[in-house]
């Protein structure tokens, strides 16, 4: 029997990092580069756009935390986000994103960071989110979509291509190419 105390909202609070909270305890992250960082600002950049021009939803940028209730998993943290739910005020965002995107970092990859990565996206589809980017710099398909209705299966866009990610943002879509500076 295990006497360790699960961390809480309120420990997450108190973190100056990114992290979330995972298996009862907070899982910090490591500060991203310059390439990994770049792409997910653009993805911000023109889910805004989006918002401000459909006057619906809301862009959210990296270190934002989103509350969840798995029995494994009380929040996640993206690279960036589409939202739709109720505001949080100056707390967290209180519900999953519809749409979350994951931008890999130079220590996601190998074995072990798949399944975490597959481990993660089938979270968010547990909590309620409807499509995940696996955002890939590094590969020939950058953005591997998945959706909640088919969560093994990937929908590759590559570099010239528009990815999309219906039907959790309707209408907007995204140019591969403008993930590289």
């Amino acid at each position: 029997m295990s006497t360790q105390i699960e961390a809480t909202i309120d420990d997450l609070y108190a973190e100056e990092g990114k992290a979330e909270i995972v298996d009862g305890r907070i899982v910090r992250f490591m500060a991203t580069g310059d390439e990994p960082n770049y792409a997910s600002g653009e993805i911000f950049v023109s889910l805004h756009s989006y918002c401000k021009a459909q006057g619906y939803g809301r862009a959210v940028t990296d270190n934002a935390a989103f509350l969840c209730d798995l029995p494994h998993r009380k929040s996640f943290s993206p690279d960036a986000a589409f939202y739709t739910g109720q505001r949080g005020g100056m707390k967290f965002f209180p519900e999953v994103p519809i749409f979350a995107v994951e931008v890999r970092s130079e220590h996601d990859y190998g074995t072990t960071a798949e399944r975490e990565m597959r481990d993660k996206r089938d979270d968010y589809f547990a909590a309620g989110t409807k499509i995940v980017w696996d955002v890939d710099l590094l590969s020939d398909a950058p953005i591997k979509s998945y959706s909640s209705d088919d969560p093994n299966k990937a929908i590759m866009f590559r570099r010239s291509e528009r990815a999309d990610a219906e039907p959790a943002v309707p209408g907007w879509t995204f140019a591969v190419d403008d993930l590289f500076a």
